[in-house]
C-alpha cells in the first residue's frame, strides 16, 4: 500500500511555488518561456546529460548547482542554446540575470534551461520579453501554462501532483516534464522539473533525486539518441513546516516513495509521446541474478529498433528480443531465459529455454495489436527485476525528424 495519493496538480502544487508559460516570439506561435519561482529559497539538486557535448545552459546550472540552493528556473523551449560557443553561455549566463534582476532575487539562485534546435544562438531580444511577460504573469495556477511552454514535438502536457504526511503534516510534490524524440536511457532530450514543499535536508534530496532518476527516466527510450540539454532540477521550498527529512529514516522512505512515482509517471508520460508512437512498450526483466543485470537487459531490449519495429508491425519476433538482452552486457545464461508477451488481451510464451516453443502466431498477433504492451524477460537465475519503457518505431518518426528544423 502506498503512504501518498494522487492528486490534480503540477509544480504549483505545492505551497510556495509560483509558476507561468508565456509566447515570447522565440517559436512560430505556440508558449515557449517557462518560469518557475519559490517564494522562498529553496534547497536543490540536479542531474545532467552524460552527453559529452553539453549546452551552455547545462554548463551553466552544473556549476550553480554545486551549493544545493536555488530559487528559480527559467527554461525557453523552441532554441537548445547548443553549440554555441563563449556566446551561447553569455547568453545563458543574461537569461540568469535578468530574470533574477525582475524577481529581485541573487542570479546565483537562477537556474536556465533551454530545448528546442541544437546549433543557434538565442534570440536575446525575445528572450528579454518572455522573462518580463513571464515573471508578470506568475501565478499559483501557472504550472500548466509552465507545462505548455516546454514543449518541443510533444503532443500533450506531462504533469502530475501527490500528496503523502511526514509526521502529521501534509507534504506535496510536483513535477512536469517534456520530451518526446531523441530520447535515449541516460536521459533524454528532455527537461523535467520537480517542485515539494517538504524540508529535507540538501544530502537527503540529492540521494532521492539521483536514486529515483535512476528507476525512472534513465530507463526510457523512444529512439537511442542522448540528447545536449537533458536535465531534471528539483526544488524544495520547506513551507509546509513538517520536520526536517533526512536520510535512513522511515519518513524518508515515504518521500522517496513518492517521488518515484512522480518521476515514473513523468517518465513513462515522455515515452508515451514518442514522437510518431502508436504503441507504448514496458520491458520487464525477471528473476535475474543482480538488478544491475536487470537493468542493462531492460534497457538494451527497449533501446532496440528493431524490437521497436517488430511491435509497431505487431510482429512477435522474439528472436530481436534475445538478441538485445544478449548484447546488453548483463550476466545469463541463455539456457534459461523465457520471454513472453502480454497486453489486454492476454499472456503468451514465445521463447522457452532460450529457443523455440510452438506458439499461435494469430494469438500473439492479437495481443500485440494493443495500444500497451509488455514483454516479459525472465532469467530463472535469481530475485531481481527492473523495468523499462519505451515505444514503437513508425513511419511518422522519419517524417517527423526529417523536417525537424522547417
Amino acid at each position: 500500500m502506498e503512504n501518498f495519493e494522487v492528486i490534480e496538480g503540477n509544480i504549483t502544487s505545492p505551497k510556495g511555488f509560483l509558476a507561468s508559460g508565456v509566447f515570447a516570439g522565440i517559436k512560430k506561435a505556440k508558449k515557449d518561456f517557462a518560469l518557475i519561482y519559490s517564494e522562498k529559497k529553496a534547497n536543490a539538486a540536479a542531474l545532467f546529460t552524460t552527453n559529452k557535448v553539453k549546452a551552455a545552459p547545462v554548463l551553466l546550472d552544473m556549476e550553480k548547482i554545486k551549493n544545493g540552493e536555488a530559487q528559480a528556473i527559467v527554461a525557453n523551449s523552441g532554441n537548445a542554446n547548443a553549440c554555441t560557443g563563449q556566446k551561447g553561455y553569455e547568453d545563458a549566463c543574461s537569461m540568469a540575470f535578468m530574470a533574477a534582476e525582475k524577481l529581485n532575487i541573487d542570479k546565483d539562485d537562477v537556474l536556465v534551461c533551454s530545448t528546442g534546435v541544437i546549433g543557434v544562438t538565442l534570440p536575446m531580444d525575445k528572450i528579454a520579453k518572455g522573462i518580463e511577460l513571464a515573471v508578470q504573469n506568475l501565478s499559483r495556477d501557472g504550472g500548466k501554462e509552465a507545462a505548455e511552454a516546454i514543449l518541443t514535438t510533444d503532443t500533450f502536457t506531462k504533469e502530475i501532483a501527490v500528496k503523502f504526511n511526514i509526521k502529521g503534516v501534509e507534504v506535496k510534490i510536483g513535477g512536469i516534464a517534456k520530451g518526446s524524440g531523441m530520447i535515449s536511457p541516460n536521459m533524454a532530450t528532455m527537461l523535467s522539473f520537480i517542485t515539494t514543499d517538504a524540508d529535507i535536508s540538501k544530502s537527503a534530496l540529492n540521494k532521492a533525486l539521483k536514486d529515483t532518476v535512476k528507476r525512472s527516466y534513465n530507463m526510457i527510450s523512444v529512439d537511442g539518441d542522448m540528447s545536449t540539454n537533458d536535465t531534471v532540477i528539483m526544488l524544495a521550498n520547506g513551507v509546509a513546516g513538517n520536520p526536517t527529512i533526512d536520510e535512513g529514516t522511515k519518513e524518508y522512505q515515504v518521500f522517496y516513495n513518492a517521488l518515484l512515482y512522480v518521476n515514473k509517471h513523468l517518465a513513462k508520460q515522455i515515452a508515451k509521446d514518442g514522437e510518431g508512437a502508436t504503441k507504448f512498450m514496458e520491458v520487464n526483466v525477471v528473476n535475474a541474478p543482480t538488478e544491475d543485470d536487470a537493468i542493462l537487459a531492460s534497457k538494451s531490449v527497449v533501446n532496440s529498433n528493431l524490437v521497436k519495429t517488430a511491435i509497431f508491425g505487431e510482429d512477435a519476433n522474439w528472436g530481436r528480443i534475445i538478441a538485445a538482452v544478449g548484447y546488453s552486457g548483463a550476466n545469463f545464461s541463455q539456457d534459461s531465459v523465457d520471454i513472453y508477451l502480454k497486453s489486454n488481451k492476454g499472456l503468451i510464451k514465445v521463447c522457452e529455454n532460450g529457443g523455440y516453443v510452438p506458439f499461435s502466431e494469430d494469438k500473439a498477433k492479437e495481443i500485440l495489436s494493443e495500444k500497451e504492451i509488455s514483454i516479459v524477460v525472465d532469467f530463472n537465475a535469481g530475485k531481481y527485476e527492473a523495468l523499462a519503457w519505451g515505444c514503437d518505431f513508425s513511419y511518422d518518426y522519419v517524417k517527423i525528424n526529417g523536417s525537424y528544423r522547417t
